[in-house]
């Protein structure tokens, strides 16, 4: 239903509205953010200068990378088969990588290995296909978008071609991502990172809003907190109208405490996946004039953050968590989220902190994760 011009979805506050004037570059990264971390490389500051040395160590930044487009990607059940998945990919988190590069050291050359990715796969790329379509899509989408948004509104030299990537972008990605997903949480909560990214890129606030609504949805669906009741929030496409159905889509657990996620009696990869996810989509709110860190997204990234950490840290798994055993394994997917919450709002967050600094500087998950300790790592802006 519509109200006030602004989707709306069973079981979650109204969606937050696009602003009326898009702000670029926003899409997870702010210009007063990347000012600041332009600014720390080039004194030699750490931890900054050390996550910049390791992302331009690291094959993303080469200069002689060779773009590897195909028509069609595609995709089956964890990239097999991979048809162009790896390579989708890499190249998206390549040119994000060359975009970021171009800012913090103003050398051209970047800039245009950046656009010399983007325009390979615009002149190329018709589809996505197989079982993982989706989730592809949504990977690379996401890099994509912030690659673009970097060179189209911080880049002083000419992009001939961006039209192009604008509409692969929309008809392509957007149009893949944009209605959700039923199946694990991680999936449908970085489709909707990527259709954000891509709405905020298009200046395209009918999908930004539809985007953002099933994003709140979903996060309340994905992160259990005691307030939600004896059972977590569903989404209600699901038809998760019993306890035993919503026990066996938690992965078998029955016993909800705050900070746990549909995923994480799964593996902490993927549940990784989904807190990077919240995280990226409430900081691109955030620079886009609506801050969802204060409400229950705020309090559920928060509690997931904290929750997962423990565990990664290593303490003793209690019986009635996931059997007693996890698969530990959360990827760098922390700073954001621990900047936002507690450098931003000063919210005490012990494990997650250790983990954070421990895992300084964090690199790339080579999925849609990328150089966070250079964008995001205590970050005052």
């Amino acid at each position: 239903m519509l109200t006030t011009g602004v989707l709306t979805w069973p079981g979650t506050q109204r969606a937050q509205a696009a602003p009326t004037a898009f702000v670029h570059p926003g899409v997870t990264v702010s210009r007063a953010q990347l000012d600041f971390a332009r600014t720390e490389v080039l004194a030699g500051a750490q931890p900054w200068k050390g996550a910049y040395d390791q992302m331009t160590a690291s094959p993303y930044a080469s200069l002689s990378r060779t773009p590897k487009p195909r028509a069609v990607v595609e995709c089956g059940p964890y990239s097999n088969p991979n048809y162009g998945c790896t390579d989708e990919r890499e190249d998206a988190i390549a040119a994000y990588t060359d975009a970021l590069a171009w800012y913090i050291t103003r050398d051209d050359r970047y800039a245009k290995k950046a656009i010399e990715l983007m325009d390979a796969w615009s002149a190329t790329l018709t589809n996505h296909t197989n079982s993982n379509a989706p989730l592809q899509t949504a990977w690379a989408g996401a890099s994509w978008a912030k690659a673009a948004e970097l060179i189209k509104y911080t880049y002083t030299g000419t992009w001939s071609n961006a039209g192009r990537f604008a509409t692969l972008l929309r008809n392509v990605y957007l149009a893949k991502v944009v209605n959700g997903s039923n199946s694990n949480g991680n999936w449908e909560l970085t489709m909707m990172e990527a259709a954000v990214g891509i709405s905020v890129f298009l200046e395209d606030k009918a999908s930004y809003d539809s985007a953002m609504a099933r994003f709140r949805t979903r996060t309340a669906a994905y992160v259990y907190l005691s307030s939600d009741g004896d059972v977590p929030k569903t989404v209600p496409s699901q038809n998760l109208n019993t306890r035993d159905k919503i026990v066996a889509y938690w992965q078998g657990q029955s016993t909800f405490v705050t900070g746990l996620t549909q995923e994480t009696c799964r593996d902490f990869v993927h549940t990784g996946y989904g807190i990077s996810a919240v995280s990226h989509v409430a900081e691109t709110s955030r620079i886009q004039g609506q801050d969802l860190y204060g409400t229950d997204v705020g309090e559920r990234l928060r509690q997931a953050l904290g929750f997962q950490s423990k565990y990664e840290l290593g303490a003793a798994v209690p019986s009635w968590l996931c059997g007693g055993s996890v698969k530990r394994g959360l990827g760098p997917i922390t700073e954001v989220g621990y900047n936002a919450l507690h450098n931003r709002l000063g919210i005490a967050m012990a494990n997650t902190r250790t983990l954070t600094e421990r895992n300084r500087p964090a690199g790339t998950n080579n999925l849609f994760v990328a150089w966070e300790t250079l964008t995001d790592g205590d970050n005052p802006n």
